[in-house]
């Protein structure tokens, strides 16, 4: 079966909310699903998902230190995470806060891991983004970005 981590930082719990939402998408879809504060994720952990999707509040138009500083030290296993599934999510306190720069940054470094990093056609395409506490749109496409996840692990991976 396949394993997904959903790694998030949240000081005021928006970002949290956002990631049980994505932890029960990607359970619905029939996957494994550890949910953690990053700060309790080492980067040789990473290696045991077949999927990881990291959330983030938004400061300055970025993902939070502890958020970069998981992604600084995964250089330890740059190579190591070729191919497993990525995704993102971030909140933020204004509509013009930094929800899609936090996303793009997460996204970027995931990348550059050579991950598999599916968007959308509907929605937040490029992964769900909550203005304060998530709503009811929020919580759909927090779902629904689970979902997804899940669908392409267990395609790649069972």
């Amino acid at each position: 079966m396949a394993k997904i981590l959903v790694g998030y930082h949240s000081r005021g719990g928006n970002t949290k909310a956002m990631a049980d939402l994505v932890a029960e998408g990607a359970r619905a879809g029939g996957v494994d699903v550890d949910l953690k504060p990053v700060g309790k994720v080492t980067v040789e952990a990473l290696l045991d998902y077949d999927a990881i999707v990291i959330g983030s509040p938004t400061y300055y138009g970025q993902a939070a230190a502890p958020i970069r500083k998981l992604f600084d030290e995964s250089v330890a296993v740059h190579g190591k995470l070729s191919g497993k599934v990525g995704g993102a999510f971030a909140s933020s306190a204004n509509i013009g806060g930094g929800n899609e720069t936090t996303i793009l940054s997460i996204i970027h470094s995931m990348l550059i891991h050579g991950m598999i990093i599916e968007g959308s056609s509907v929605g937040d395409h490029y992964g769900p983004v909550s203005v304060g506490p998530p709503d009811a749109r929020v919580k759909k496409q927090c779902l629904a970005l689970g979902e997804r996840i899940a669908k392409l692990a267990i395609k790649l991976f069972n």
